[in-house]
């Protein structure tokens, strides 16, 4: 199981070093598939490897089966998307599959000690969750604080243009438009 989680690993590192400005072109689409493709034959190997065993651990190695799977392909649609919310809901899916893996480790526990177990798996997963929703808005604010400067540094230059008349303003108006994107 350690080395197929090792190779999803790698194949999601692949998938990071695709790059942004891939996204949403037939390379990214084919990146996409690939991912997905190699996450479908790695979850059948490992879910092959899982009928050997019986009880608890088979339920273990089921659920970081499908862990292992979720996580290659919320990545990856993450990458293809390439959007802030692609990225949150990758992340609120592995949280999920996590949970899912640590609630069948806890299986295994009775009484006191299952009841802890699985707060604390949930605890795990409000905590991504929330971490991931945080960094959202984190980004979202960095994004509309970024926005503002420029609006108001493109104002700025804007009325230094004013000082100037004709050609000249003109041409200061225009470098002010291409300088800031607008």
């Amino acid at each position: 199981m350690k080395k197929t989680f090792v190779m999803i690993l790698m194949a999601t590192a692949a998938i990071g070093f695709a790059g942004q400005a891939t996204a949403a072109t037939p390379e990214a689409k084919a990146t996409y598939k690939a991912a997905n493709d190699s996450a479908a034959a790695e979850y059948k190997v490992a879910r092959a490897k899982c009928d050997s065993m019986t009880g608890n651990p088979k339920d273990v190695c089921i659920a970081e089966a499908k862990a292992a799977r979720v996580l290659v392909e919320a990545n990856a649609k993450a990458q293809y998307k390439d959007t802030l919310s692609a990225r949150a809901a990758a992340t609120k899916d592995i949280a999920d599959a996590n949970y899912d893996v640590a609630k069948a480790k806890c299986g295994s526990q009775t009484g006191n000690a299952k009841d802890v177990c699985i707060k604390d798996a949930k605890a795990n997963k409000v905590a991504a969750v929330s971490n991931a929703k945080a960094d959202k808005k984190v980004i979202e604010a960095r994004t509309d604080a970024r926005d503002d400067k420029n609006t108001a540094e493109y104002k700025v230059v804007l009325e230094k243009c004013d000082a100037s008349t004709g050609a000249a303003k003109d041409a200061c108006v225009a470098a002010a438009k291409k300088q800031f994107g607008k």
